[in-house]
């Protein structure tokens, strides 16, 4: 099967320092003055964050942490965090970074399948892993300057990984992200996967040393952890550090910080226009701001639009999936887009789009996208069936997700999974999540299908503006107006809140098992 397109890495690939802590030690020769890390509670320069992961590989083999465990990090966007991750990696150790908002049993999955030697929290900046910490006895400890961390019993069972003695290839954080049977699965990604996409996402957006970012996605998810964080040090830039986002907050430190680069997600940019239009303001004032770009969920022409009013500038799309991590593709700072296209693949990434026989679909028709490239992961921890369906023989990798091409751009389309067939037509949600996102008294959409008889049902799930009287009579004759017969909902149902994950995006297959009970047993 032939790519649709690649590009040359070579040059990317030669510029690669073997483990992602070098990137820092790099800059505090080059610029050891020059600040790296910025947050409420201080700021550290490059050279005090390279001395700083010294320390703390001291402070992490003295509580019996060896090359080869897996240790949880159960925290959010902190320096402690940073410097835990970034020494982990230097001993050759497997971070696990996890998220504090999960409940306890869905981090309970994580430690038990990981086999980790001890989890460590960040509770100084997370109530939700202070709680975690509580319930798991971790005892708190000083840590650095940086105050007191949770640290974990230590697992007297956990066997060590062999290293690999090829250190770019050797396994250097493992995120767990949801499998098709329910139960976690956990991505291995290596020192070059997340070097090469860091560097590659720094490269496109032209980051220099005096860019400052926005780090408020979390560091425990793939985004936050290689495009920011990573793409950030290896830049030589400074990055500012907030736990949690509320658009109030990030203004005035757009503001005041003079931040140049944003990147967020749909619902990030979608709470900052609710926030405008209850505050009046019709455009925000960010001068040194010259970057805001979105990835992470489906971005709708009308947020797109509205954002663009507000900031006045571009808002850039990018995709990607944690096995690739993360990015695919994204649209080019100097060739903005006026739809909601995801833009070009990566340097170095290749990518094809597949029909269900197989063969390969022409251009402009949706198929199943396939990806290969430095970018795609080792494989998943302890699911040799799992990795055996997802890469093939040739190292393409199936990310599940439905999408077209135009020339050289991508859109996407949906996921396999949540693919609709209704009276045989094929049904993609996004689709129909576009016209009733572009509703100016609907805050956001999610459409599911519903088993009946061989045949779907399509399902719409709307949360409304604050005050909105809109009723699903009235969204319904809306619909009508905007969709083909075999499109429109065969039930719309209003709900206060959506259920998101912690990155904001939709649980689908909450609402999924909501619409299969039937209005009558809601």
């Amino acid at each position: 099967m032939t790519p649709l397109y690649g590009s040359d890495v070579r040059s990317i690939l030669n510029s690669l320092p073997p483990r992602i802590c070098d990137v820092v030690h790099l800059w505090a020769e080059r610029q050891p003055d020059h600040p790296a890390l910025v947050e409420a509670s201080g700021t550290w320069t490059y050279k005090q964050l390279d001395r700083a992961i010294e320390a703390a590989q001291s402070w992490l083999s003295n509580r019996g942490i060896r090359p080869g465990d897996r240790v949880l990090i159960l925290g959010e966007n902190c320096r402690a965090f940073i410097v835990i991750f970034l020494a982990l990696s230097a001993m050759d150790t497997w971070p696990v970074v996890v998220n504090p908002r999960l409940s306890a049993r869905e981090v309970n999955q994580i430690q038990n399948h990981c086999g980790a030697r001890r989890t460590l929290y960040t509770i100084g900046v997370s109530p939700h892993a202070a709680e975690h910490a509580k319930n798991h006895n971790a005892l708190m400890e000083d840590f650095l300057d940086l105050g007191l961390i949770g640290v974990g019993p230590l697992n007297e069972a956990a066997v060590p990984e062999p290293v690999d003695f090829d250190v770019e290839n050797h396994v250097a954080v493992l995120i767990y992200t949801s499998g098709t049977t329910g139960l976690p699965k956990g991505v291995m990604l290596t020192h070059r996967n997340l070097l090469f996409t860091a560097a590659a996402a720094a490269m496109i957006r032209h980051l220099v040393p005096e860019d400052r970012m926005f780090g408020v996605l979390p560091m425990t998810h793939i985004v936050g952890l290689s495009v920011i964080l990573l793409g950030t040090l290896m830049s030589g830039a400074t990055l500012y550090l907030t736990p949690r986002f509320d658009p109030m907050s990030a203004r005035a430190l757009l503001e005041k910080e003079k931040l140049t680069v944003m990147l967020g997600v749909p619902s990030l940019y979608a709470q900052f226009v609710h926030y405008a239009k209850l505050r009046g303001v019709k455009r925000f004032s960010f001068p040194a701001l010259r970057i805001i770009s979105t990835s992470g969920a489906p971005l709708d022409q009308s947020l797109k639009t509205s954002v663009e009013n507000l900031f006045g500038q571009v808002l850039h799309h990018g995709y990607g999936v944690t096995e690739s991590s993360p990015n695919i593709s994204q649209t080019r700072i100097e060739l903005p887009r006026t739809d909601t296209s995801v833009g070009e693949p990566f340097p170095g990434v290749e990518v094809k789009l597949v029909g269900p026989e197989g063969n390969p679909v022409p251009n402009g028709e949706v198929g199943e996208l396939w990806v290969r490239g430095p970018n795609i992961m080792k494989g998943y921890y302890r699911a040799p069936e799992e990795t055996a369906a997802a890469l093939d023989a040739d190292g393409w990798f199936n990310t599940r997700d439905l999408a077209r091409a135009e020339g050289r751009n991508l859109f996407i389309v949906g996921r396999t999974k949540d693919l609709i067939v209704r009276f045989g037509f094929n049904v993609y949600p996004a689709e129909v999540e576009t016209v009733f996102n572009a509703h100016p008294e609907v805050m956001q959409s999610a459409v599911v299908g519903r088993s009946v008889e061989e045949n779907e049902e399509i399902v719409a799930f709307i949360q409304l503006v604050p005050g909105s009287t809109l009723t699903t009579t009235q969204l319904a004759e809306y619909a009508a107006q905007q969709l083909g017969t075999y499109k429109r909902p065969t039930e719309i149902v209003l709900v206060e809140a959506m259920p998101l994950t912690p990155v904001g995006k939709v649980k689908k297959s909450e609402l999924a098992k909501i619409a299969a009970l039937g209005s009558e047993h809601r």
